[in-house]
């Protein structure tokens, strides 16, 4: 299958690069946009606040659930702390390799959102619900399974790595907006019905299990999916037709593929077919 018309296919080191060098540079500013412990605490609380107000605040009722019931809280701390950073390559490499047509502008939009959320976290610093006072009744479920797991008491990370993580990057959430990248794309460009179930649930499994877990309040799920809808609207193209479906495909003599335009004929089509 051609990669496009007029295109190439993207060279998978350049890209393995261009990736490494995006992410080296969110990681590293995600450490150099760490706030102040009082004005996130201060964020953190005034978010909870609202959604209390709002009565949106379903962080409480599944934290306890997932404290209380080890069956749910221990697989989510593992999904909490693999599948960000496991999903979203694999789909990316699956893109590249099944859907080279439609790679680069998924890549974009995912790089674009990404850097659009280390703007968040620079902007608004933010605690996440685990690290706020214990009179606020969350429990840290990382922690509290943490002898099943490779992490500590700080977020995901190895024991011993905890100072190397944001611990006030909850807003917005990108394990969110990362979830909600892979279900669009898996919806749109899997045909396998098992694929389109998986863009469904995994994206709803993920604001499930960073409520559950204490690391992430609702709106911070909300804003995740609002950055990935920014950084969709800033790297689209509009203005760009589509491929032409037929490209690279032959028919037999006289037919056409409904829907498809009939060239005017030539002088030379006409002497041939004269002859």
């Amino acid at each position: 299958m051609p990669y496009a018309a007029g295109g190439h296919r993207p060279r998978w080191w350049a890209e393995t690069a261009l990736l490494a060098v995006v992410y080296a540079a969110y990681s590293g500013g995600r450490l150099l946009a760490r706030g102040d412990e009082r004005d996130a605490v201060g964020h953190g609380l005034a978010i909870l606040r609202l959604e209390e107000a709002l009565h949106l605040d379903a962080e409480h009722p599944l934290n306890r659930l997932f404290t209380g019931t080890p069956a749910l809280g221990i697989p989510a701390d593992f999904a909490y702390a693999s599948l960000h950073y496991l999903v979203t390559p694999a789909v990316l490499v699956w893109l590249f390799r099944r859907r080279p047509a439609h790679y680069r502008a998924a890549r974009t939009w995912l790089m674009v959102s990404t850097l659009l959320g280390l703007v968040g976290f620079t902007l608004l610093p933010t605690c996440p619900p685990r690290l706020l006072g214990a009179g606020e009744g969350f429990t840290d479920t990382m922690a509290y399974y943490s002898a099943y797991g490779w992490w500590g008491g700080e977020a995901s990370a190895p024991r011993g790595l905890g100072g190397m993580t944001n611990q006030f990057a909850a807003m917005p959430s990108l394990h969110v907006g990362w979830a909600l990248w892979c279900g669009v794309v898996l919806f749109r460009y899997g045909r396998a019905p098992l694929l389109r179930v998986l863009a469904v649930a995994y994206p709803a499994l993920t604001v499930l299990v960073v409520m559950g877990t204490a690391n992430h309040y609702l709106l911070d799920a909300v804003a995740g999916v609002a950055v990935m809808g920014l950084g969709w609207w800033l790297t689209r193209t509009p203005g760009v037709r589509a491929p032409v479906v037929s490209d690279g495909c032959e028919t037999s003599a006289g037919e056409r593929i409904p829907g498809q335009r009939t060239r005017p004929a030539s002088a030379d089509d006409t002497a041939t077919a004269a002859g």
